[in-house]
């Protein structure tokens, strides 16, 4: 592992003609979230429209859209995820996450209009700023064109609005379909852009799009809700064209495994006491660790690059000041890249 320090209609095409790099510029090859079966290619801008429902030919699943998003989540698996789903947007809502208004989504992630989540929020803002001041020109430079990423955890679309405001193409992946923290909360970004950019209801391992067709894949504070962090980063990788990059940002880290499961067993507790419940409908892995890292290196040949945003003085303090008063160790928002290697 490296360290690198910072400042901060349809249109139905074969297969092997969508592999060709100059429709591959034009179209999104979608595939059927049950079985993996090719469904059609549609030109990037035109995801975005309203469209037909269709079937795939392989197992007959329905792929359709609702107040244009595309639902890519099986029956069986809408069920699984119903009870989580319910609980996050109720914590959301009692957390202040969304807005009627629509500057307060144009705002973020720079600022909070809402003034109940601020903290949260300047830590978002610097790490968006490391992606589009560090990251972003690099990988820009490479393709020689605007780039098509994958925004996974998207929420209510800020990442990907600001993506395509810069001229990238991006395509927002969320659980949530709601109008207040979800994917229906995109609509303000609606009259701002020449085009809405995607938006696809889909879980991290059962991604609706075919092989190798994306430039960079952005865990968006999302990767520590997966279930599997194996089988997410092959998801992802799947995706991902040969020197394609993964970016996981805002999920927590900690030194160890201890402290990883201190800090459940303490958000648990607070859950139980605020809201009723613990939030154990998933079973998600919570955080990172230097070990977990490097075991998904070496499963799916990558080289995690850690980037140290700088998140100011207070950031730093904290776990100086957790060990003083005797609390449990802090966790770290780093950021990780790693490209795919040819396959």
């Amino acid at each position: 592992m490296q360290f690198v320090e910072g400042e901060f209609g349809v249109a139905v095409l074969p297969s092997e003609e969508v592999g060709q790099e100059p429709q591959r510029l034009k179209y999104i090859e979608l595939r059927c979230p049950a079985c993996g079966a090719g469904l059609m290619a549609l030109p990037y801008h035109s995801l975005s429209q309203v469209h037909k429902p269709v079937s795939c030919s392989r197992c007959r699943g329905p792929f359709e859209q609702r107040d244009g998003i595309w639902l890519a989540l099986p029956d069986a698996r809408r069920t699984y995820f119903a009870r989580f789903q319910a609980e996050y947007e109720t914590v959301r809502k009692a957390e202040g996450r969304g807005s009627e208004k629509k500057e307060f989504y144009l705002a973020l992630p720079y600022q909070d209009l809402s003034n109940r989540n601020s903290w949260q929020w300047s830590i978002r803002a610097r790490t968006y700023r490391y992606i589009e001041k560090e990251l972003f020109p690099v990988l820009h430079r490479e393709s020689t064109r605007s780039l098509t990423v994958l925004d996974l955890g998207a929420g209510n679309g800020w990442l990907s609005y600001r993506l395509a405001a810069l001229g990238h193409r991006p395509i927002a992946v969320d659980l949530q379909t709601n109008a207040y923290d979800g994917l229906g909360a995109a609509i303000h970004y609606r009259g701002e852009l020449p085009a809405l950019f995607p938006r696809f209801q889909a879980e991290l391992d059962r991604l609706p799009f075919a092989d190798a067709q994306f430039d960079c894949a952005i865990f968006n504070a999302s990767f520590h809700y997966s279930e599997n962090y194996d089988r997410t980063v092959a998801e992802a990788v799947r995706c991902l064209r040969p020197g394609g990059t993964i970016v996981i940002a805002d999920s927590p880290t900690y030194s160890c495994e201890e402290a990883g499961i201190e800090m459940i067993e303490e958000r648990r507790r607070l859950f139980q006491e605020r809201f009723g419940f613990v939030p154990d409908s998933l079973a998600s892995r919570e955080y990172l660790t230097r070990d977990r890292l490097l075991a998904l290196e070496v499963r799916h040949d990558l080289e995690w690059k850690t980037h140290r945003v700088w998140y100011g003085i207070r950031w730093v303090m904290r776990p100086f000041a957790a060990k003083w008063n005797r609390r449990r160790e802090p966790s770290q928002f780093w950021l990780y890249t790693a490209e795919v290697k040819s396959r």
